[in-house]
């Protein structure tokens, strides 16, 4: 792969610098270049400006209203994202149930609710944990039993992601208890304002109300919600989950983060030298960036593979397993970087309540979160460990 860019990439890139420089709020970049929390208002906000550029689903074809770029200016609109510090397009809609959809659901559904993802008319969540199904997910225990034209629902998600603010849920259900396990699922559209539904938030070590039980008592659900055919649903969970484990690299906001990791290293000191000027860290650093760069690579590899309609394959799962590594030693070095001024813990700051931490030092602020935050990333998305597993049988042939 050619890994220079054309004078048209290098004009693309520039239109994209100027589009973000213009549109980009500014409340909104010190939110993301400083670590501190975004608000639905904030997600929601960003999503409809770059919505009405039309640069939503930029993986999308063009008859869904996606924006038919190729897979190195989609890589370079990620990048210069990050380099810039918007907030993020929430995947689960964009980038998670919207290919589903497209690839698997009939014409009134890809009409009605592709539009409707574009503009962030609805905010959705995934439904796939469960407390007994995580990474074994095809044990899950959540049931639709048809009854006419409703599906009745019950049982219980967990770790759901921003649930409490969704309108819509994509589940993955067991409709056939008789079969073998992952041929007895079904994959349901379900929304989140139907009698029955219960979100109960799952506060985590840093205060933060990120993630839901989601419990569903007698739910009825319209059988036009289902997606593709009844019991086929795994084959469409895969599809999905290598479009998710796609997007966990997050090589832009890995390469910004360096950046970020480096400045403070340069500010903050070790026996009267920077600590970016100890040997022993410094060449923690070096490893770190060695391992982004390798990580940019493959990313442009699997990105190519995909545009050609091939969809991601077991290489995702490579990117899953290294880029939640590269996150992981990200926080670990920026803690490492600042040491004990990195313990304090300031929420008012972190929501934004006060304009600077009460303990002094904004860099060091937010980091303790950070860290205990990013150690979830080995986990969902299916663990390291089943993606290791799906290496060594689906890359390795062992």
């Amino acid at each position: 792969m050619d890994l220079n860019y054309s004078a048209e990439d290098l004009a693309f890139r520039d239109q994209v610098r100027a589009y973000l420089d213009a549109n980009l709020p500014k409340d909104l970049q010190q939110k993301v270049l400083n670590h501190k929390r975004l608000s639905k208002d904030d997600f929601v906000r960003w999503h409809k400006i770059v919505a009405k550029q039309g640069w939503v689903g930029t993986g999308w074809p063009v008859e869904y209203g996606g924006t038919g770029w190729n897979a190195v200016q989609r890589h370079i609109w990620e990048e210069e994202c990050a380099r810039a510090g918007t907030p993020p397009i929430l995947p689960f809609g964009v980038n998670m149930v919207a290919p589903v959809i497209m690839a698997f659901g009939n014409d009134a559904q890809k009409q009605y609710y592709l539009p409707r993802i574009l503009n962030c008319d609805d905010w959705w969540c995934q439904g796939y944990s469960e407390p007994g199904a995580g990474s074994d997910l095809a044990s899950l225990k959540t049931r639709a039993e048809r009854q006419g034209d409703h599906y009745i629902v019950n049982g219980q998600k967990t770790w759901t992601t921003l649930g409490q603010h969704a309108d819509m849920i994509f589940c993955l259900v067991r409709t056939d208890t008789g079969a073998r396990k992952q041929e007895g699922i079904s994959f349901l559209l379900i929304d989140m304002k139907t009698p029955g539904i219960t979100v109960r938030p799952i506060i985590m070590l840093d205060e933060d109300h990120e993630v839901n039980e989601v419990f569903f008592d007698n739910v009825k659900v319209p059988v036009e919600n289902l997606i593709g055919e009844e019991n086929k649903g795994w084959t469409y969970a895969k599809y999905l989950l290598g479009h998710e484990r796609t997007n966990i690299a997050a090589v832009g906001r890995a390469k910004r983060e360096l950046q970020f990791l480096k400045r403070i290293a340069t500010e903050h000191m070790k026996n009267g030298k920077p600590m970016l000027e100890d040997p022993v860290f410094a060449a923690k650093v070096a490893t770190l960036e060695i391992e982004i760069m390798a990580l940019e690579v493959t990313v442009l590899k699997v990105i190519s593979e995909d545009s050609k309609r091939r969809g991601p394959g077991p290489e995702a799962s490579m990117l899953k397993v290294k880029g939640t590594e590269v996150q992981q030693m990200l926080t670990e070095l920026m803690v490492e970087a600042i040491g004990p001024y990195s313990l304090p813990f300031d929420r008012h700051y972190l929501e934004g309540e006060s304009q600077h931490s009460a303990f002094e030092d904004d860099d060091a602020a937010p980091l303790a979160s950070y860290y205990f935050n990013f150690r979830k990333t080995s986990i969902y998305g299916g663990s390291n460990e089943i993606q290791k597993n799906i290496i060594t049988q689906m890359i390795l042939g062992l």
